[in-house]
């Protein structure tokens, strides 16, 4: 049974995850989760399951799941996945040591420009400078904004975009027999 992105994209629906750790409303349980990953995933090897499964985790807030797994992915999508598991709980110094470790990532070229796109107002323009400068995505500049923000700060729900389409993006990357971002 192939793997159906848009069976995965499915769990990551609304509402967008928060900043922080959360809680908040909507989210499943792991138990619920992994029915329907295992579904999803069927005949998928093992390897490819960790970084979908640490993803659908950090989006529905099970941080101590998805940072099990992503301890356990030594790569820069594993590096990706940690930095963002430690921006949401806060440990900004731990994000920013995790994302430095990542590199230039692939999926830095769809973000930026999903973030370019959702930051095109008059009113987010200096936010777009600051994240997306020259074309090119910042994570180190994100990991300062979702640190600079505070519930109330009218920036909170543009980071909250850009932070759901991160986490959509990375899931596009690990659907297998895919080219990451058709």
């Amino acid at each position: 049974m192939p793997v159906v992105l848009q069976d995965l994209l499915n769990l990551l629906s609304p509402p967008v995850p928060e900043l922080g750790p959360g809680p908040r409303p909507g989210v499943l349980g792991v138990d619920k989760l992994d029915v329907q990953l295992r579904k999803a995933l069927a005949g998928v090897p093992f390897s490819t399951q960790q970084p979908i499964r640490a993803t659908v985790y950090l989006w529905h807030d099970h941080f101590e799941n998805a940072h099990s797994i992503a301890q356990g992915i030594e790569t820069a999508d594993g590096s990706y996945l940690h930095g963002i598991l430690h921006r949401r709980e806060p440990d900004y110094p731990n994000a920013r040591y995790w994302f430095h470790r990542v590199g230039n990532h692939p999926c830095f070229i769809p973000l930026a420009e999903k973030a370019a796109a959702l930051l095109s107002t008059p009113t987010a323009s200096q936010l777009q400078k600051r994240l997306v400068p020259g074309g090119k995505w910042d994570p180190v500049a994100f990991i300062e904004a979702c640190e600079a923000a505070s519930k109330a700060d009218p920036e909170v729900d543009l980071l909250r975009e850009i932070q759901a389409a991160e986490l959509r993006v990375l899931l596009e990357r690990f659907v297998p027999g895919r080219s990451p971002f058709q």
